[in-house]
């Protein structure tokens, strides 16, 4: 049979060694702000749940007073950490507050001198009012959320579920293990909780990590849009499902007009806003299933299955105008970005270096022809 303060101090040693074994893997690991917040959260709650074993057995009360703010501040902070991971803005203004709150509301308890059972029941109550919030952002509706993290969700909505069950049917009993299947079954959650989320959450921060690299891989870091060997390796995979599908798919190159002076006139930093704005324009004229990539410099393509040259020209033109209307307030205010666009179908068996090649020559054709306009690329000769 084993009672509740041998428990505490598995569960302290648990935390605190996972607090440094997260503490030693961010030393060769990039920074990290959430997983740093993880990390004292589990060495907060660690010290918490070593102190309430501490204290009775060499009978320092105030051990009990620490015991119960060090664990809220840890369950706070994880709460914290849950909301640095998925970068909400304006968390601090929430968490803080009720963080503050419920601090005061135990030294209130300290300070009126509450029974041991009475400090229990209050820390209690806050540590699963804490744990539901994390469980609700674990589990809230998102498209994509991976498995592992509505499993830590579970998880904390299990433990948090498992203190509400506690306080109802226990009677504030933490006698031993067998004094209530309420009881095991809280316990048991408790070092579920610290199992699965101290692996779990390290594990999700890794596959954010690897997700980030990825990114990089595919991701022009400036505009957003895929960069050149990403883009050629989609638009390629689109034009083979194209051309099996019978399908017709267009291709457009473009080009921001009057690049270099732009640069050489208001400088690098107005040309990388014009490219970011330029980018944004177009993207917000895309299908979801349409590419854009940027090919080097001012230079773009743009990949659009299912389209044919009338849809691609309509396409085109409305690009073009939109770009024409895209301010650039904060270094060139009064300027007007244009962009000239070569447009084609790729032809059946064509391939993509080929179609590339033909958008790229009614690019130039329609630089030539002044500018800021729309040129269609000549078709394939076929000899007869």
């Amino acid at each position: 049979m084993i009672d509740i303060q041998t428990f505490m101090l598995a569960l302290g040693v648990g935390n605190i060694a996972f607090a440094l074994l997260m503490a030693g893997y961010m030393r060769g690991a990039p920074s990290n702000s959430a997983l740093k917040a993880w990390m004292w959260a589990r060495l907060l709650s660690g010290l918490g749940q070593v102190c309430a074993w501490t204290a009775p057995h060499f009978g320092v009360d105030l051990l009990v007073d620490v015991a119960s703010f060090t664990w809220v501040a840890g369950a706070a902070m994880e709460l914290g950490a849950y909301c640095l991971f998925f970068g909400f803005r304006r968390w601090r203004q929430a968490l803080y507050p009720a963080t503050v709150a419920a601090m005061l509301v135990v030294a209130s308890a300290a300070a009126l001198g509450a029974s041991p059972r009475q400090m229990t029941w209050t820390v209690a109550v806050l540590v699963a009012l804490l744990a539901s919030a994390a469980a609700m952002i674990l589990l809230r509706p998102q498209k994509d959320a991976p498995l592992l993290q509505r499993l830590i969700g579970a998880v904390d909505a299990l433990f948090a579920l498992a203190i509400w069950m506690w306080m109802a049917v226990a009677d504030g009993r933490t006698d031993a293990f067998n004094a209530s299947p309420i009881l095991g079954f809280a316990y048991l959650s408790s070092y579920l909780l610290m199992i699965v989320n101290g692996f779990g959450f390290l594990l999700l921060c890794k596959m954010k990590d690897d997700a980030g690299m990825r990114r990089l891989a595919t991701i022009d870091g400036l505009t957003e849009t895929l960069n050149r060997r990403a883009f050629f390796e989609r638009a390629d995979a689109a034009r083979m499902l194209a051309q099996r599908l019978r399908k017709p798919i267009a291709l457009m190159m473009l080009d921001l007009d009057h690049f270099k002076q732009l640069n050489d006139g208001f400088g690098h930093a107005c040309g990388d806003e014009a490219l970011r704005v330029f980018a944004a324009t177009a993207r917000g004229m895309l299908r979801e299933h349409d590419l854009m990539g940027r090919l080097g410099g001012e230079e773009f393509a743009l990949a659009l299955p299912g389209t044919s040259l009338e849809g691609a020209l309509h396409a085109a033109e409305r690009l073009r105008v939109a770009v024409t209307e895209a301010p650039l307030p904060s270094c060139a205010t009064g300027y007007r970005m244009t962009v000239s666009i070569g447009v084609i179908v790729i032809e059946p068996n064509e391939e993509l270096t080929a179609a590339l090649a033909r958008a790229d020559h009614a690019l130039y054709a329609a630089k030539v022809g002044g500018r800021n306009r729309v040129e269609v690329g000549s078709a394939i000769l076929k000899c007869a």
